[in-house]
């Protein structure tokens, strides 16, 4: 059987130092982050160890990794994928990202200097070039920038680690979620984001960034891409044991058990 088309993984700069495995780790938790991985699509280990032109070992590794933060799944010892979303752990997951975003977002509020306003606006204009002319992945790429550039610019914020866990469990929907907005003229919410930085309005903020989020992927719980919930299981059964059946002995053994003196 064919291999999936591979997500496209851009490789970071190297550090100083930086053993392999960890620089394949960054690169593909980066990718999944920002959209790469599409809901479904299995990879291979070999398949993605020759995109990025290094051995199977370190991406073995890496998605041993991405495995157990859930950004991804393991199918067999070759393959993975991202899992699949039903509707209670999107729901779960939208109102993380809210929480922690604004959260974060108005922590960092104070600590914004005019160079890092230039930079939010800059990345909003870039997301508005790469909107018109139609290139999901750099929208996705750059909208991701525009948050994590406003979230650090608090150091060391806790928030940023939380948040980066819950983009790794939504970032494969983002571009299909692009896709399936519901407006074609939707309103920038980052612009609403940047005049709250100007006017030091947290309340605005906050306000802002939620909308953000909801535009961005509340609307695809209205989709088919989730996984809806299952009605839970009535009372189990014995095996083989029609109802019925199940109601037949229940009665016989209240009956039994009155005429036994027991009830």
């Amino acid at each position: 059987m064919a291999e999936s088309p591979r997500p496209t993984v851009t490789m970071p700069d190297r550090n100083p130092g930086e053993p392999i495995h960890q620089w394949v780790f960054r690169a593909l938790r980066r990718a999944i982050m920002t959209g790469h991985f599409p809901p479904g699509q299995a990879v291979t280990i070999r398949g993605l160890a020759e995109s990025m032109n290094v051995s199977a070992m370190p991406v073995r590794d890496a998605l041993r990794r991405l495995v157990a933060e859930r950004a991804l799944e393991l199918l067999d010892n070759r393959r993975v994928r991202v899992p699949s979303m039903t509707t209670e752990r999107f729901d779960e997951l939208l109102t993380a990202r809210i929480t922690l975003e604004t959260e974060a977002a108005t922590r960092a509020l104070p600590l914004i200097d005019d160079t890092r306003l230039r930079e939010l606006h800059a990345i909003d204009d870039r997301i508005n070039r790469a909107d018109a002319a139609g290139a999901p992945d750099t929208v996705v790429e750059q909208n991701f920038l525009f948050h994590l550039t406003l979230y650090t610019a608090r150091p060391g914020s806790i928030f940023v680690p939380l948040i980066e866990s819950v983009w790794l469990q939504t970032g494969p929907f983002m571009r299909v979620a692009l896709e399936e907005t519901p407006s074609k003229d939707p309103i920038d919410r980052h612009i609403e984001a940047l005049a709250a930085i100007a006017d030091r309005d947290p309340a605005a903020l906050r306000r802002a960034i939620e909308a953000d989020i909801r535009d961005g992927i509340g609307h695809l719980g209205n989709t088919g891409l989730l996984v809806r919930k299952q009605r839970p299981p009535g009372r189990l059964l014995s095996p083989g044991r029609s109802p019925r059946r199940a109601a037949k002995i229940a009665s016989e053994t209240t009956r039994n058990a009155r005429e036994a003196g027991l009830t």
